[in-house]
């Protein structure tokens, strides 16, 4: 199953900090889907085997919710002061959740880990 846009870009903008090199364009996101310039509050959370691992949720009103993302996610995973550090072997089996403050209510999404690990028998 593909991986929306708003969670790839979750996972480019924690990935961006693990190449330390920027590689989300927003003036072509923008372009492409222009709904990125609203400005709708989020929440990231960072899950471990369904262990909270990192959380941010934004407060800037006035934020699009390109921004609201990018900030997010990079705070979720690294800035988190009730968390444990985030490194690319542990990232790799997280799974994401994004939750959109949206005027109709409240839209969630959740990203499967890029490596499941199988339950020991």
């Amino acid at each position: 199953m593909a991986r929306s846009v708003l969670l790839q870009l979750v996972r480019d903008s924690i990935e961006e900090v693990f190449h330390a090199q920027r590689t989300i364009q927003p003036e072509i996101l923008l372009q492409e889907h222009p709904l990125l310039n609203e400005k709708i509050s989020t929440t990231i959370n960072i899950y471990l085997n369904r262990e909270l691992q990192g959380r941010y949720s934004s407060k800037d009103k006035e934020s699009s919710l390109l921004n609201n993302i990018i900030i997010g996610a990079k705070k979720a995973a690294f800035e988190d002061k009730n968390s444990s550090v985030l490194t690319t072997s542990i990232y790799l089996h997280c799974e994401l959740e994004l939750r959109l403050q949206t005027p109709d209510g409240e839209i969630s999404e959740i990203d499967s880990p890029i490596i499941k690990t199988t339950p020991s028998p």
